[in-house]
């Protein structure tokens, strides 16, 4: 069984052991097809006002399998690897550990935000950024600049007292467990703050291109798991059907061509978090 940690946790070993199975799949041209993935939904849930993978319901289940597929391709460079998670919430300041040489860099250089240090900076050799959305090859990461502070435990208590999935009419402007912890209630909230205090290519559709992008993903899962778990009788995924422009709990999540939002609703088959 495939265990989650707490970055935080992590011995060096295992940090070295993430940081070469995700530089496998760079190599082997993999990730990038994750970031293609990431970015075509982006802007097809951006244009097409037909919400999949972001603001709307399926938000969640959409990206446990983006994670889960993840997951499963590090697992064939080292069958012990799995994400790690990043509880924003404690480790919230530039000198938090997951910034470190030793895992993923830290923040940017001034003028151009190019990442210096650690694996993952464009100066290795091994992580050109070739899925973009502007002419930036480096990774680019301003921590704090854009918003001076993360999410906090008591926000993250507060959402996950909400007894509610989602609720009509299931995009802006909804109430819910969904739409606050994604932020489409309040677009500088929770898991959009999050990717906006990275900045860079984090705060873009072609935010797979930092590999933080997972460790922050795996949080937001575990806080929907969290969830789940405190409200085993209410915590039913909505909508249930006949909603338009939404995925409905069994139906099938592009560009998946067989997972819905029912088939992602319990994540022990896959993985628990420590």
């Amino acid at each position: 069984m495939t265990v989650r940690k707490n970055q935080a946790n992590l011995t060096a070993s295992e940090k070295k052991a993430f940081v070469d199975a995700v530089l496998g799949m760079k190599r082997k041209g993999v990730y990038d097809e994750f970031v293609s993935t990431h970015r075509t939904r982006f802007s097809i849930d951006m244009n097409s006002g037909v919400y999949v993978a972001h603001f709307g319901p399926s938000f969640l289940p959409w990206h446990r399998k983006f994670l889960i597929d993840f997951e499963l391709e590090l697992q064939k460079f080292d069958p012990s690897v799995s994400i790690p998670y990043w509880d924003w919430t404690t480790d919230n300041t530039v000198a938090s550990s997951l910034w470190a040489p030793d895992f993923l860099g830290g923040t940017g250089r001034p003028l151009d935000d190019q990442v210096m240090d650690g694996p993952f900076a464009y100066s290795t050799g091994n992580w050109k950024i070739s899925v973009q959305v502007d002419s930036r090859e480096f990774l680019a990461r301003n921590l704090g600049y854009r918003v001076s502070t993360l999410p906090t435990k008591s926000e993250v208590d507060s959402a996950l007292a909400i007894p509610v999935y989602d609720s009509a009419p299931f995009r802006d402007g909804s109430a819910g467990f969904r739409a606050t912890l994604e932020g489409s209630s309040g677009y500088m909230s929770m898991h959009n703050r999050v990717h906006t205090w990275v900045w860079g290519q984090m705060e873009s559709s072609v935010s797979p291109n930092d590999p933080v992008f997972w460790l922050h993903h795996a949080f937001v899962d575990k806080l929907w798991a969290d969830w789940q778990a405190l409200h085993p009788t209410s915590a039913k995924y909505l909508p249930a059907g006949g909603t338009p422009d939404v995925i409905d709990l069994n139906e099938t999540m592009p560009p998946f061509p067989a997972t819905t939002p029912a088939d992602m609703l319990d994540h022990t088959p896959f993985y628990t978090y420590a």
